[in-house]
């Protein structure tokens, strides 16, 4: 019988901002969707901004940002690639008018990406 390896606050920590990077990865796709879609502008343009902004955000997340990325940005290129990426979802959200949506993903971008970089996720 084996004794059961205790689980330190930090690995905890660790795993719970790999959900939280996700999260935001996702909210930025959101972001982005919502913002298409509240253009006051003809519904045929609003539907392609709505649908099309997180399509082509997410094939450019493909190809260059995720861990598999066919095309992988390294060092400080990868700081642009993501400070553009993830800052697209908050002015996104800064353009739809929802400031305090668009403060809050700033700022737990800020916060998980520095636990990430910090405990090199």
């Amino acid at each position: 019988m084996t004794a059961a390896k205790a689980v330190k606050p930090v690995d905890t920590a660790k795993a719970a901002n790999l959900g939280v990077l996700f999260a935001i990865e996702v909210g930025v796709l959101v972001a982005v969707g919502y913002w298409g879609f509240t253009r006051d502008i003809a519904t045929p343009l609003t539907w392609l901004l709505g649908i099309g902004g997180p399509v082509v955000l997410a094939v450019v997340w493909g190809l260059c940002g995720s861990p598999k990325a066919r095309y992988k940005v390294r060092g400080a290129g990868r700081v642009g690639f993501e400070v553009v990426w993830f800052g697209a979802g908050v002015v996104a959200l800064v353009l739809a008018g929802v400031y305090d949506w668009a403060l809050v993903l700033a700022l737990v971008c800020v916060v998980s990406k520095t636990l990430a970089v910090i405990w090199r996720q």
